[in-house]
Parts: structure tokens; C-alpha cells; sequence
């Protein structure tokens, strides 16, 4: 799809299109129970295994049926979660964990301390802050079964911070599955079942209310405190085209519409019963993830190529034609923290520099080699900017190859480190929330480990010595100089090329309230629906 099409399908929605599209999902649909939550979420999950994946819809997933042991609140600070008291010994080396009272799976037993620190090894082997963290660990050991341990060989301020990175505790026979294999069971403890009777595989995910759930008593905020559910049933639906899904919010046959395409807000805008509503401040960065093992790309200037290619306000037309939600973005660290910088931004031109990225492509020694860009089809963003892409490098002499699938098909193709020719990949385009970039501890794809590096597998042992610092550093002042330092190599190695910001608004009936808004998870708990 080209910007040309969108922009004639624009002004066809333009026309009145809010009246004429069809209620496409069920004429015969029963009226919804209210306290039943129908959504059109990111997808529906192929793997369900958090620590398998970082898929958006799998995050969701897990944020619903387990629980963690910490949690960000709305200012982004840890707060215990499943945890009831901790402490930490007077050398600040040895952390003290107790659960607190009421935690039990889904399957009717008791979380215990075993199940914690099983599923605290499982996820240091594979998420960035916890491999940082084991680094430092001497031992994680159970005391009794409401209490466990972390002794450490030095202190780690931060180790409350990264226990709240996406870590789900889960029964400690799953956790005990190695960390390259998927867990399937879908048990946890946290305030929603999932329904796997109702389950249907690439089409919907039906979870039902935890009535054994105990909430914390604290008022909800952010993704700590209370996680009341307030309805029975919340219902995932996979409607593919989006005016259908446009369609099924404005006949109140989903009630919310987490990512709709730019050219169908104006549609929403007008409907009295729905709200347009960006959930954070500076939204999603869209960034292309470079191979880092396979030709052409293993060459570095081939990577750098990527930065003066990319023409950042073609790609933010394409997320929107609205510029209040759309905007360039040049640092490392994104544009909305205290990490963001200009160092070695000098490659950013407006409209791009295609000459300078045919000379690096030269230099490079570039010999026509294929490269293979992974476009999701079943996400409209990922797949009209992988197209601009392609165009682009097309423009300048480059073989390049769009490999069409499902996201799911992209999620299990990018885990490949083999050559092209043989089911791997050089470029897939992604999107990760503003906030995340200033977390280079615990966001996966902000380290270069080499082999232990997210996709791509970059290799930087300057960059990676220079991210272990920031654990140590508490004054804003040193951390804004090692992001400088960070940032430098960051943009010479080039890993991943930025495309631009967008707040990616969501889309509710009115009738739908009590929705937390922060970044990379969208709760399920506290909605309430009239």
C-alpha cells in the first residue's frame, strides 16, 4: 500500500464514510452483557510465553493472568507487588523477600517462595536486566515458603527497578522449563483466568475474573497498587481489516480499539459515543532492526547506510497525516526523558541523504546480495512502512526481497540466525514504547551482548561496558553524560535505525472507563463498563 492509495482512501472515509460502513461482525449479535469487555487488541498470541517473547500481545497476555513481584506505579517507581515486606541487610548485599498474604494459583495452590525464585532464574537468562543482575548475584535461595533471598557480591540499588521488568512469576514446574522453550500452560496467579475452552487460535482469547484474586489494598496507580477487575469477562478479538473493526466499535460490538490506522480517526472523532485517547505522553518509537551476522549488513558502513537512507517524515506520513501525533526523533534515548541528547547526530537530514547511503553501500563492498525485509501483514503500520523501505532501497541499487506474513510469522522468523538463503532475515521494522528508551538495563533491544543480544545480535563491548555503569550512577547529571557516551557508539555501530514517533492513540466507547494508561502494557483490570 502506497501513500498515494492512503490518501485516496482518506478522503473516501472523509466523505461520510462513518454512515455507510457496515456492521460487519454478527447480525445476529446478542446483545453484550455489561459487564463483559469485548476489545480489538494488538493481536492475538501465537506464543504465550513472556520470557519466549516481547511481542506486545503477549506482554498483555501475561500482565492478565500473572502477577509480579514489583510494579511501576504512574511515576515509574517500583512498588511491592506480590511482595508483602523486604529489606536489606546493612552491606546492602543481601535482599529479604516475604510474600504477602492471599497469592494463590489459578489451579487453587499456594504461590510460594519456590515458585519466585524459580521464575527469577528462568528470566535472567534471557531479559537484558536480569542477565545484568546475575552478573552481581552470589545466590537466590528460599528461606520458607512465603520467604526467599537475593545475596549479592556488591550492591545493586537498582535491583527493585529490575525486578519489576517484566517479570511474571510463574508455578515453579513451569518455571523449571528451560528458558529456549515456550511455556503453554497458561496457569498464573493474577486477576484473570484464561478461558481455554473458548479459546480460538488466531482469532480471539476470552479471560474470565479471578473471584479467589486478592488485590492489594493500595488505590490502583500506574501498575502497582489494587488490580480490581470490575468486570467478569474480557473478550480479545482479532478483527484483521480495520474498518471492520471500526465498524464493530461504532455498533458497540468491541468496546475498545487499541492501535487504529491514522486514516480512520477523523471517522472516530465524529462518532459522539466514542473517545480518541492517546494513553502516554510521547507514545511508540518505530525503528527498523538491522542483522548484525549476515551480509550486507555485517559490514558496518552497510548499517550506516541505514541512517542517511531513512527519511523520517515519509515514514511519520505513513503512521499519520496528523503532525500533533507524529514527530522526529534522533536520540539513542528517544525524545522524552532525561537520557535524550544530539551527540553524533550529525547523519539526521531532512528528506534523508540517498546519495551518502549509496556511497556507504559502495564503500561497504556491496555485491548486489539480497536483502530479505519482514513485513507483517496483519499490522498495517509495520507493513506500509516496510514497503517505503524497500522502495527506498530499491532507489538506490539495492535487491531487496519484502517476505510476507502474519506477525506471528515474523516473531518466529527473526529468532533465525541463519544466512537469508536459508530462512533468515537482514531488516524486520518494530515499535517500542518512548519510555522504554530510556531504560538501557532492562529493554532488550537497547544491549549489544553479541549472542545474548535481542534479534540482530549486535556486538559492542565498548557500548555494553559503558551500560553496565548506569546501574551504579543515581545523579541525573552522570547518567546524562554516559547516555552521551552511550549514544555515541550507539549511532556508529547502528543496531537499529529510528523512523519517527508516534502517539498511537486508542479508540473506546464512552461507556468504557477506568483505563490505565502506561507504557508497553495495557491493563486489563480497573476498566469498568456503564
Amino acid at each position: 500500500m502506497t501513500i498515494s492509495r492512503r490518501n485516496l482512501f482518506r478522503a473516501g472515509i472523509a466523505a461520510g464514510a462513518a454512515l455507510s460502513i457496515p456492521s460487519v461482525l454478527r447480525a445476529q449479535t446478542v446483545p453484550v452483557d455489561a459487564r463483559t469487555v469485548r476489545m480489538m487488541n494488538w493481536g492475538v498470541p501465537s506464543v504465550f510465553d513472556p520470557v519466549i517473547t516481547t511481542s506486545q500481545d503477549t506482554t498483555d497476555h501475561a500482565a492478565a493472568i500473572y502477577d509480579t513481584l514489583f510494579a511501576l506505579d504512574s511515576k515509574f517507581v517500583p512498588q511491592p507487588q506480590m511482595v508483602g515486606k523486604w529489606g536489606v541487610s546493612d552491606d546492602k548485599k543481601t535482599y529479604t523477600f516475604e510474600l504477602r498474604d492471599g497469592l494463590g494459583w489459578h489451579d487453587g495452590t499456594p504461590v510460594t517462595a519456590a515458585d519466585c525464585v524459580a521464575s527469577i532464574r528462568r528470566w535472567a537468562q534471557i531479559r537484558p536486566g536480569g542477565q545484568f543482575m546475575m552478573a552481581r548475584v552470589q545466590d537466590i535461595s528460599k528461606k520458607d515458603d512465603k520467604t526467599f533471598a537475593i545475596a549479592l557480591k556488591e550492591p545493586l540499588g537498582l535491583l527493585p527497578s529490575l525486578l519489576a521488568d517484566i517479570l511474571y512469576i510463574m508455578r515453579e514446574k513451569n518455571a523449571d522449563t528451560p528458558a529456549t522453550e515456550a511455556v503453554t500452560t497458561n496457569i498464573g496467579s493474577g486477576p484473570f483466568k484464561f478461558n481455554e475452552s473458548l479459546f480460538r487460535p488466531g482469532a480471539s482469547l476470552t479471560y474470565d475474573r479471578n473471584e479467589q484474586y486478592v488485590p492489594r489494598p493500595e488505590p490502583a496507580d500506574g501498575l502497582a497498587g489494587g488490580k480490581i477487575v470490575k468486570v467478569n469477562r474480557v473478550i480479545l478479538e482479532n478483527i484483521r481489516d480495520a474498518q471492520t473493526a471500526v465498524a464493530a466499535l461504532q455498533a458497540g460490538e468491541i468496546d475498545l480499539y487499541t492501535q487504529p490506522p491514522a486514516d480512520l480517526f477523523s471517522v472516530i472523532e465524529s462518532d459522539p459515543n466514542l473517545v480518541l485517547l492517546p494513553l502516554y505522553k510521547h507514545g511508540h518509537d518505530f525503528f527498523l532492526r538491522i542483522n548484525c551476522l549476515q551480509k550486507p549488513f555485517d559490514n558496518v558502513k552497510a548499517r550506516q547506510a541505514m541512517l542517511h537512507l531513512v527519511d523520517q517524515e515519509a515514514f511519520l506520513q505513513v503512521l499519520s497525516s496528523d503532525p500533533k501525533y507524529t514527530n522526529t526523533v534522533t536520540s539513542w534515548f528517544g525524545s522524552g526523558n532525561l537520557a535524550t541528547n544530539d551527540e553524533n547526530t550529525g547523519w539526521f537530514k531532512k528528506g534523508g541523504d540517498p546519495e551518502k547511503a549509496k556511497q556507504l553501500f559502495n564503500e561497504a563492498g556491496y555485491a548486489g546480495e539480497k536483502v530479505v525485509i519482514l513485513q507483517p501483514t496483519d499490522w498495517a503500520d509495520g507493513s506500509n512502512t516496510s514497503q517505503i523501505l524497500a522502495g527506498a532501497l530499491r532507489k538506490i541499487g539495492i535487491n531487496v526481497e519484502l517476505a510476507a506474513s502474519d506477525w506471528a510469522g515474523v516473531s518466529a522468523r527473526r529468532s533465525k540466525k541463519e544466512a537469508v538463503e536459508e530462512g533468515g532475515w537482514s531488516i524486520f521494522i518494530t515499535s517500542d514504547t518512548d519510555f522504554s528508551r530510556s531504560q538501557p538495563m532492562t529493554v532488550a533491544h537497547l544491549s549489544m551482548n553479541g549472542e545474548k543480544a535481542w534479534y540482530g545480535w549486535p556486538q559492542s563491548e565498548e557500548y555494553e561496558a559503558l551500560r553496565a555503569k548506569w546501574a551504579d550512577l543515581d545523579a541525573v547529571d552522570e547518567r546524562k553524560a554516559l547516555a552521551r557516551k552511550m549514544q555515541a557508539i550507539a549511532w556508529d555501530y547502528v543496531s537499529e535505525v529510528l523512523l519517527g514517533q508516534f502517539t498511537a492513540p486508542i479508540a473506546h466507547r464512552k461507556i468504557l472507563t477506568g483505563i490505565i494508561g502506561m507504557p508497553d502494557i495495557l491493563p486489563l483490570w480497573n476498566m469498568e463498563k456503564a
